[in-house]
C-alpha cells in the first residue's frame, strides 16, 4: 500500500509541476522550483516502477529525472 501511495505523490508532483507551467508564468521550465518537483515525481514514479517490475515506465522515469537532474544542474551553476 506505501507503493501505491508513493506512486501517487510522485504522479502529483508531475502533474502539478507541468499544470503549474501551463498557468503560472513565473513557474516555468527554467525555473528550480519546476525541475526539483519533477525530480521528486520522477524519482517517486521510477521507484514505484522498479517495486513494480514495469520496466517500459522504469526507463521513462530514469530519464525524466535524469534529465530534471541535468537541468536543474545547469540552472544552479549560472
Amino acid at each position: 500500500m506505501i507503493n501505491l501511495i508513493l506512486g501517487i505523490v510522485g504522479m502529483a508532483f508531475i502533474l502539478v509541476a507541468f499544470i503549474l507551467d501551463e498557468f503560472v508564468k513565473k513557474f516555468n521550465q527554467n525555473t528550480i522550483q519546476y525541475n526539483v518537483f519533477n525530480i521528486i515525481g520522477s524519482g517517486l514514479l521510477g521507484y514505484y516502477a522498479f517495486i513494480s517490475g514495469v520496466w517500459p515506465f522504469l526507463i521513462l522515469n530514469v530519464i525524466w529525472f535524469l534529465t530534471a537532474g541535468y537541468k536543474l544542474v545547469r540552472i544552479l551553476c549560472k
